[in-house]
């Protein structure tokens, strides 16, 4: 896939689904802002849920046009998407924990996401919004970080999208820079979760 081809998919996906990206925003960071509260804790991982098979059916599925999109990141968001709905249900009581300062630099991150692609060059519609594949995964990682209980499966898929950070430089989508340190983050959270589960 060249540059100009994924630059392609993303300025049809933004002028086509602007007005349902703004929403999901605000259901997302409403969610978010429910489980950190503390009020509904499963709300963060339902929100996310939502979020990554919209990605997975919409971004990919249609507007999509490479086999990479549809063989490898299709069935990878819904997988994702899937697995934060059945974590929303079966560890619904799991409490969300306060941000470390690591994860809010994080959390500010992905909100700078839209204007750190524009000051990068990038005009609406081909530039990065906060509703995109790695946006939605960097805040996935970060967000999940704060429960105390991980799926390690989900963990895996989620870091596997954040180390293809990398491919920023060949894009030239350097606001990727960011879902790379999410990656990396990623393997940290794996790397707990292993030993964690020896401890048990």
């Amino acid at each position: 896939m060249n540059a100009q081809a994924f630059w392609n998919v993303i300025g049809n996906y933004n002028e086509q689904t602007k007005i349902i990206q703004i929403g999901l925003l605000i259901f997302v960071i409403l969610a978010i802002t429910l489980s950190y509260i503390q009020k509904v804790n499963w709300a963060a991982k339902f929100a996310l849920g939502i979020a990554n098979l919209f990605i997975g059916i919409v971004f990919f599925a249609l507007y999509g046009t490479e086999p990479i999109q549809k063989f490898f990141a299709l069935p990878l968001y819904l997988l994702c998407g899937i697995l934060f709905l059945y974590e929303s249900r079966h560890n619904k009581n799991d409490i969300f924990e306060k941000f470390t300062p690591f994860q809010i630099l994080l959390m500010a991150l992905y909100l700078l996401y839209p204007l750190i692609s524009v000051v990068l060059g990038n005009n609406f519609p081909q530039m990065v919004t906060h509703i995109m594949p790695c946006p939605i995964v960097s805040l996935s990682i970060t967000v999940y970080a704060g429960y105390k209980r991980k799926n390690k499966l989900l963990i895996i898929l989620l870091t596997a999208w954040g180390l293809t950070g990398i491919r920023s430089i060949i894009f030239n989508v350097y606001e990727d820079i960011i879902l790379l340190i999410c990656g990396f983050y990623g393997i940290a959270l794996f790397v707990s979760e292993i030993k964690r589960s020896k401890i048990k």
